[in-house]
């Protein structure tokens, strides 16, 4: 039986899926990127809506070096507030600074094994997993976080350091997956 998880140092599952700009995405698309962050998201979640400012901003801080790409692979025929349209709605929004794609077949959550909505995994320059979980220790008050997990691992990384945390326990909401029948 396989893991449940990807596991720190397998390389990145592609995907090819249309963002909210219209344009389909895939690994190669950020290839010039130092490093690379797939975020599971979606729009109904109150712990996305928690962390979106701040994934918008580990964006704008580290834009020269590192990608954010948000995934959403929620069921939109049983969550609508999920659909493609109401994608396009929340990316702009908010003024997301980073592709947000639909996983209409909820392919990539299966490939990435993303349980939650959020769920991070940062990547290398060889799309290699180097960290995996959640942003921070704090996802209701961002003025009470101790532990930023995720900004800390992209600091390491861009330093050459290994990372001091490179797993945590994802929180949020669970992926909506299909009905299986």
């Amino acid at each position: 039986m396989g893991t449940d998880r990807l596991l720190i140092g397998e390389e990145a599952p592609n995907f090819n899926l249309l963002g909210t700009d219209e344009k389909n995405y895939s690994l190669n698309s950020f290839s010039d990127k130092e490093a690379m962050i797939v975020v599971f998201s979606c729009n109904h979640c109150p712990y996305v809506k928690a962390y979106e400012e701040r994934i918008i901003k580990i964006q704008e801080d580290f834009k020269n070096k590192v990608q954010v790409v948000a995934i959403n692979s929620n069921d939109a025929d049983s969550y609508s507030e999920d659909s493609f349209d109401n994608m396009k709605f929340r990316a702009k929004e908010k003024g997301f600074n980073f592709p947000y794609l639909r996983d209409e077949d909820q392919s990539a959550a299966k490939a990435y094994k993303a349980t939650h909505t959020p769920e991070v995994f940062l990547f290398d320059k060889n799309r290699r997993l180097v960290y995996q979980g959640k942003i921070d220790d704090n996802w209701k008050e961002i003025e009470n976080v101790k532990a930023h997990y995720l900004r800390d691992a992209i600091e390491e990384l861009i330093d050459g350091k290994p990372i001091t945390t490179p797993e945590t326990f994802s929180i949020g909401c669970t992926i909506k997956w299909k009905n299986q029948s």
